[in-house]
């Protein structure tokens, strides 16, 4: 009877060291577990607080390198207007003097010069005022865009046309109406140095959430792989991202170039 009862005190007190080390167990396992949660979140916490430093970097970077631009073709468009412009109108008012002044067979020898000076003077004006943010802002978004088409189509499009759809709505900053004049000002003048483009069209379609910007030529067009990696193209794309538009460029060979940007109206501005 004495061996039976020790018997049972001994295999009681197996039971209890087992029940102690499995406790000891679950508590170490639960522990390791916690520590290796909180150790992920916090290394996911730096990671996303290095992820949008990088981010609101980036933006200032951008930010920074565009008011430098904007500044740039501002002081350019003064230039233009103030200076060049200034010593076009001196030569034409000379030009018109010495006119005077001589024969009228030798007169008409003047009439080219003449107009091709005076149509130098008004693009160099009409080019100054697409340059001055303050011009821009002045007779708006979709004027500025007509005067710039205007101005292109006399230079080289035997067509260019801006189309708008829907009511016509506010930004949500006006400095975003420059941003996204200045994208689709490179994209024209794109057109005008590589495209070899005949019409140039420029659609803006309003709805009350988003405004659709389309511009599209006709000209020979390019490989998208191989414009990817034009600093042209980033430029469009990280001034599209710094007010929160996307922007989206496609082209084939002999096909023409398209850019498509989607700007949300009404967004909360950060």
């Amino acid at each position: 009877m004495v061996q039976t009862g020790e018997r049972i005190v001994s295999s009681a007190s197996e039971r209890y060291m087992l029940v102690y080390m499995i406790a000891v167990l679950v508590i170490i396992t639960s522990l390791v577990i916690v520590f290796f949660i909180v150790f992920q979140k916090r290394k996911n916490k730096l990671l996303l607080d290095k992820i949008k430093q990088q981010r609101e970097f980036e933006e200032e970077m951008v930010k920074a390198q565009t008011e430098t631009q904007e500044q740039t073709l501002k002081n350019i468009g003064w230039e233009l207007h103030d200076n060049v412009g200034q010593l076009l109108s001196f030569a034409s008012m000379q030009l018109s003097i010495l006119k005077m002044q001589v024969s009228n067979d030798v007169k008409d020898k003047f009439k080219d010069t003449t107009e091709a000076l005076s149509n130098g003077l008004k693009e160099v004006r009409a080019l100054s005022k697409t340059l001055n943010n303050d011009v821009i802002l002045n007779i708006g978004f979709e004027k500025s865009i007509t005067n710039e088409l205007d101005r292109l189509k006399r230079m080289k499009f035997t067509s260019a046309e801006l189309k708008i759809t829907g009511d016509t709505l506010d930004f949500n900053d006006k400095s975003h109406e420059i941003i996204i004049f200045r994208i689709l000002q490179e994209f024209m003048s794109n057109s005008v140095k590589y495209s070899e483009a005949k019409t140039l069209d420029i659609s803006l379609n309003y709805t009350p959430e988003v405004v659709i910007i389309t511009a599209k030529d006709d000209g020979k067009g390019f490989d998208m792989a191989v414009v990817e990696k034009g600093s042209g193209l980033i430029n469009m794309k990280s001034r599209a991202e710094l007010i929160g538009a996307t922007l989206e460029l496609k082209s084939k060979p002999n096909e023409g170039v398209e850019l498509v940007l989607h700007y949300l109206l009404n967004k909360p501005l950060s």
